[in-house]
């Protein structure tokens, strides 16, 4: 592909589990030939794109899911704030990483959390780099709150699901986002977790189509017979992912490149 842009920002949604699909969708970005040249981040998006700006390939990431699970990411920690601590989140930043701070990266990152007491979106993009990602992946209720700079952060989904507007600023001219959440189907909740985690989901699902109007390209995956916490079919949302990216980049290469 005759690639017309200069600086592609690339804009990775949050959607827990279904964030395995992140990972063949840049499989799909490299075989296409298509230089990444910002990356944001918000939740398991901000996970996956620490990761990948960090210096980790699709390849490396792939090996990583299929060995994670959820207790992989999380504990038990009772408190006013949270049932769960996203500790483990960071550590596996930490062991594929090392102590990697934001202007580390290969690749320039910034990430989406929101102030709780204010509501406000924080932008990441200096400082310890696996705190930022703890801070971007704590879903509200599950997991504790994280303190960065004396503000008490939580999912960035709440205020910016695919984070388009940092790429902006970053100085990307084409963004183009992913958005893993577009195609849900409707299902019953089997746990408690899940009841959280899909309210939270039909809590963002409106505010994410209006900002995602905003992308020059967006990729929206077909996740619709998954769920957010099901770890066991990892290697099927990786293999959607890379499929659906695909097609999406086919039509892509149709309208730059005819």
């Amino acid at each position: 592909m005759n690639n017309p842009f200069k600086g592609v920002g690339l804009a990775l949604g949050g959607g827990a589990v279904l964030g395995g699909a992140h990972i063949g969708v840049l499989r799909a970005l490299e075989e296409a030939d298509i230089p990444i040249r910002f990356v944001a981040g918000t939740s398991v998006g901000a996970l996956v794109g620490a990761l990948y700006a960090g210096g980790l390939s699709w390849r490396e990431m792939e090996s990583l899911a299929m060995e994670m699970n959820w207790f992989d990411i999380s504990r038990i920690r009772l408190s006013r704030f949270g049932l769960l601590s996203n500790a483990k989140i960071g550590n596996i930043v930490r062991e594929h990483l090392g102590e990697m701070y934001f202007e580390d990266t290969r690749i320039p990152l910034a990430m989406v959390a929101t102030d709780i007491a204010s509501g406000e979106k924080v932008v990441l993009d200096s400082g310890d780099l696996a705190q930022a990602v703890m801070a971007s992946t704590c879903v509200p209720g599950v997991f504790v709150p994280v303190e960065i700079n004396g503000r008490m952060l939580v999912d960035g989904g709440v205020v910016e699901n695919v984070p388009l507007s940092p790429l902006l600023k970053m100085g990307a001219d084409f963004l183009l986002g992913v958005d893993l959440n577009a195609k849900i189907e409707c299902r019953r909740p089997r746990n408690i977790v899940e009841v959280l985690l899909k309210t939270f989901d039909f809590m963002l699902l409106n505010a994410t189509r209006l900002q995602t109007e905003h992308a020059d390209f967006l990729i929206a995956p077909d996740l619709s017979r998954f769920n957010m916490v099901n770890t066991f079919r990892i290697k099927e949302l990786i293999s959607v992912g890379y499929r659906d990216a695909c097609i999406a980049l086919r039509q892509l290469r149709k309208q730059y490149d005819p």
